[in-house]
């Protein structure tokens, strides 16, 4: 769905004017958006798979682990696919007040598409180098929105999500190197012109949710504090939206319609996307594809 057609629909979650700021700058953060109930039975279920982890000595299919990753020191980068180990985290993306936020921005008919919760452990969670999200799996439209969830409170020092505000709108920069090799991150010297003055830090006390548009540029800095930057994150699409390719975060739960109903006919963007590599052999996720590249995030 095309933003001037979600606009006829009243937001709900928001007020018009949040949600036109995020129509605008392809960021936003909803601060205490998720209440303590919430927040409670989610610290519980990552608590659960946090211990699940320690019997794990190497990057599977469920957990990506950071370095130094011990039965007596879990340290983990990323929860691949929550919503397929632990029922809490599908509730809460499937009925909770997330899905009227996303509503919000995709319009009335919504579609889940992905999940994943990463972690930032402290004193040495890894950089996210700046990306675009869509070239990793390009939809019919640019629709899909990521929302992510603030577990704990999220300061500057715990590398927060960063955006650059209206890049949303600029032509999309290559996630290949000028080798052919995939990336997944944007060189400095290709950066859209004044980023760093324009570049938002994402930060909010514990259940704020932070929106990030499919086409914006985004990353985030090592987490240099004490404390852990648990950020669950979910893809939802308008219904109307389809994706090209395979899904590198698949789940029993892709496609289905969280709100709304299924779309009848199909929405597609004039504008191309560029086509990721082929992930119906596996997705070895973004880390090792940055670390190749040899990328550093800069501000």
């Amino acid at each position: 769905m095309f933003v001037d057609d979600i606009r006829k629909y009243a937001a709900e979650a928001m007020t018009e004017a949040q949600r036109e700021q995020f129509f605008e700058d392809g960021c936003l953060v909803l601060e205490n958006a998720i209440d303590d109930a919430w927040l409670t039975r989610i610290r519980a279920a990552v608590d659960e798979m946090i211990d699940r982890s320690r019997t794990v000595i190497r990057n599977d299919g469920i957990f990506i682990l950071e370095d130094g990753h011990s039965a007596e020191d879990p340290r983990l980068r990323r929860l691949t696919s929550p919503v397929s180990h632990h029922p809490v985290f599908w509730e809460f993306a499937s009925a909770s007040p997330i899905v009227r936020v996303a509503a919000d921005v995709c319009g009335p008919d919504v579609k889940f598409y992905h999940s994943k919760l990463n972690f930032k452990w402290p004193k040495g969670g890894q950089v996210f180098d700046w990306h675009h999200d869509i070239n990793a799996w390009p939809h019919t439209d640019y629709s899909p929105v990521t929302i992510g969830l603030y577990l704990e409170d999220c300061g500057p020092e715990q590398g927060p999500l960063q955006a650059v505000k209206g890049s949303h709108e600029e032509p999309l920069r290559s996630m290949y190197d000028d080798d052919g090799n995939w990336v997944l991150r944007i060189p400095k010297e290709k950066m859209p012109e004044n980023w760093r003055e324009r570049t938002e830090s994402m930060t909010g006390p514990a259940g704020s949710l932070v929106l990030l548009n499919c086409r914006v540029i985004h990353g985030s800095a090592r987490n240099a504090s004490a404390r852990m930057r648990p950020l669950l994150l979910n893809v939802y699409s308008s219904a109307d939206s389809f994706p090209y390719v395979t899904n590198p975060i698949p789940s029993e739960y892709e496609g289905t319609i969280v709100a709304g109903s299924p779309a009848r006919r199909s929405c597609h963007d004039p504008r191309g996307c560029e086509m990721p590599p082929d992930w119906s052999k596996g997705y070895i996720g973004p880390w090792q594809h940055q670390q190749q590249s040899g990328g550093v995030m800069t501000r």
